[in-house]
């Protein structure tokens, strides 16, 4: 089958590699219909290499029909419509008996002391083949897949995968209700979702981004923005727009990305350049994130409000402000999204007639697997006006 690998940093190629097949008794083997390209695989493209191992298969944001099942796949059968969870989780051992899917214990890597594995995210998530292909083998196939109704395109249900539940974590985790105010730092897909849901919900939303096609899907969908570019101080305009006080949750949706910070960019940029033997721990212990989203974050939540983080960090010793985090009371949540927890959730706004979130309008690029590789420097250096690409196998 053809598939999407990495081969070096800012190097990704479609190649011929061998089809997947049925592995263990509860795997699935489903044909890719329609697959995405996540924030979180450009860290894979440019920072996160030392993990990775030239022909590894990318990608997290995975809907298809399934081709074949293990007999203990459960109720999954051959023709189903499926939407795949980026974390693989079993479904019954502690962790997840407890809703905490992305530390499920039967899948997590504790070579590398990290969580739940991950569809198509390096060694340290246990190095399993990702979706950006015409098929894909489905781990822990009993519980994993989300069935999705027929009459609807993909991109109603694709995002289910990882982009949805996510935002809807991100909201869930901000605690915040109706008539109250949310700041969403980083207007990606995640942070747009998160404002979506937001609004929904009847929260005020203030989204904060550089990015003018960002910034104006935002705006488009009601939201009041702040342009990075335009502010001396984004927790003061904050502040400036909640009588003084700050917003009652703020999201974090930006994470360790390095846009706009000349200095984070350098570092990150020779992490991810230096031998495999250096750069890891360099990059899991060493800080070599970006931090003013979340700092500002913190300096823009009300006393007594909470800091939710769906932004991917990577260092351990990176500097916090925990004089004003304790002064002010704040509260902060954070993690890998529990994608399971959330589905039925989320498939209820989903089976409206009406697209409430605007799911099959948020790709602004749709492309064959084939141009994937452009599609990854596009999306990296934010060209043509890319806010999200779906691939078609």
């Amino acid at each position: 089958m053809k598939a999407l690998t990495w081969q070096g940093t800012e190097n990704v190629s479609v190649e011929e590699v061998p089809d997947p097949r049925i592995e263990h008794p509860n795997d699935a083997i489903i044909k890719v219909t329609s697959t995405a390209i996540c924030g979180s695989d450009l860290h894979l493209y440019k920072i996160l290499g030392p993990y990775l191992h030239p022909g590894d298969v990318l990608g997290h944001e995975t809907m298809g029909i399934v081709e074949e099942v293990g007999p203990d796949a459960g109720d999954l059968k051959v023709g189903d419509r499926v939407v795949v969870p980026f974390n693989i989780s079993c479904g019954h051992c502690w962790m997840c008996s407890r809703g905490l899917f992305a530390q499920c214990e039967t899948t997590q890597v504790t070579k590398y002391g990290k969580g739940a594995s991950l569809f198509g995210y390096t060694d340290m998530y246990g190095a399993v083949p990702g979706g950006q292909a015409e098929y894909l083998r489905v781990p822990q196939a009993q519980f994993g897949p989300v069935k999705v109704p027929e009459g609807v395109s993909d991109e109603r249900y694709l995002y289910v995968s990882d982009v949805l539940p996510t935002a809807w974590q991100a909201f869930a985790f901000a605690d915040v209700s109706e008539g109250q105010t949310l700041a969403v730092f980083g207007l990606g897909p995640i942070g747009q979702m998160t404002a979506r849901i937001a609004k929904n919900a009847g929260v005020r939303v203030i989204g904060i981004d550089r990015v003018p096609e960002r910034l104006d899907l935002a705006q488009s969908w009601g939201f009041e923005v702040i342009d990075l570019d335009e502010v001396d101080d984004v927790a003061s305009a904050v502040l400036d727009l909640t009588q003084g006080r700050g917003a009652d949750g703020t999201v974090d949706a930006v994470g360790m990305e390095s846009h706009g910070n000349p200095v984070a960019e350098k570092a990150i940029s020779a992490a991810g350049l230096l031998p495999d033997k250096v750069a890891k721990p360099v990059i899991d212990r060493l800080a070599i994130d970006r931090l003013e989203a979340l700092t500002t974050a913190i300096k823009s939540v009300r006393r007594g409000g909470t800091v939710s983080v769906s932004g991917v960090y990577g260092g351990e010793v990176d500097p916090m402000p925990l004089m004003e985090m304790f002064d002010r009371g704040i509260t902060m949540r954070l993690g890998q999204c529990h994608v399971k927890r959330w589905t039925d959730d989320i498939a209820k706004v989903l089976e409206q007639d009406a697209d409430v979130l605007g799911t099959e309008s948020l790709a602004t690029h749709r492309l064959p697997l084939s141009e994937a590789p452009g599609a990854y420097s596009m999306f990296q250096k934010k060209q043509d006006g890319c806010i999200k690409v779906v691939l078609k196998p």
